[in-house]
């Protein structure tokens, strides 16, 4: 029987060989065509200029490519959908995990199931008729679309992802572990905030990077409620993000515009690749 078995253990760890290897492959190809795509764009440029200049004028008779505006707001974009939608994902998790009947958390993991679903323009679409002009009326602004609108969209948007991957690294701790808090005198919530919690850390921490990545990946529910102007952010002003910005000119631009486009592409990419790098970093030096 055993002799039967390996063949087929063979295969599938070549096929498991192989998956990985393209998933490796795909990820070099991405950022070898990024890099060659945008260097010279940079290069022409300035990377001091292109890096922190603060004007865009990519079509303008004399064209300015500083795309500091842009960094800054996906910076500040980013930070504030993670300020907003971590707390309520990772408590919406707990709830679910340990605390919410069997019944409520079903029902509420549907909706949580359902909120993933949705497509992003869909998001996009009630924010900029909903969301934008209730902005406009509340604070008695000219235009509601602003910074403040997408972090609100992007922090609903990524509540998913946190709720379902840290509700997931919760139910994976040993019971074991949580008993024998109780059994030392600990309250049940005790045990969920300074045992179960701590026992998933590195779960709850991925949700976290899935997070980043959804927010600072968005574009299409951004471009509709953020206003797409090149400005440099401010909380009630439009505002443009670094997928928002290649999105919105790729479809015409051409020359050393459509390379300042590649070399935006880039700087986005290193910038979720050093995200990555630092949150594993900590979490290594937490392990240790």
């Amino acid at each position: 029987m055993k002799q039967k078995l390996r063949p087929l253990e063979l295969l599938m760890n070549l096929v498991f060989f192989l998956c990985g290897f393209i998933a490796v492959v795909f990820v070099l190809f991405i950022s070898i065509y990024l890099i060659i795509s945008g260097l010279p764009a940079i290069k022409e440029i300035g990377l001091v200029e292109f890096l922190f200049g603060t004007k865009w004028a990519s079509t303008a008779s004399e064209p300015s490519f500083g795309i500091l505006p842009f960094i800054l707001t996906s910076i500040y974009g980013t930070a504030g959908a993670i300020v907003l939608g971590v707390p309520v994902g990772f408590m919406t998790a707990v709830f679910l995990a340990k605390v919410a009947p069997p019944k409520l958390a079903a029902t509420v993991r549907t909706a949580v199931d359902l909120l993933a679903g949705i497509p992003s323009v869909v998001y996009g679409l009630i924010g900029m008729m909903v969301l934008v002009p209730a902005v406009r009326v509340a604070f008695n602004l000219p235009d509601g679309a602003s910074l403040f609108c997408a972090i609100i969209v992007l922090a609903i948007m990524i509540l998913p992802s946190i709720i379902s991957v840290s509700e997931t690294a919760l139910k994976a701790v040993p019971k074991e572990y949580e008993e024998a808090s109780l059994a030392l005198g600990a309250t049940h919530i005790e045990t969920v905030f300074r045992v179960s919690v701590p026992a998933a850390s590195s779960g709850i921490a991925a949700s976290i990077v899935l997070g980043i990545g959804r927010a600072i990946g968005e574009a299409m529910a951004v471009i509709m409620v953020a206003g797409n102007v090149a400005n440099m952010p401010t909380l009630f002003s439009s505002v443009r993000f670094l997928t928002t910005a290649v999105a919105s000119e790729m479809s015409y631009a051409s020359g050393l515009q459509r390379q300042a486009l590649f070399s935006i592409a880039l700087v986005l990419f290193l910038f979720i690749m050093l995200i990555n790098v630092i949150l594993n970093t900590l979490l290594k030096r937490k392990k240790g």
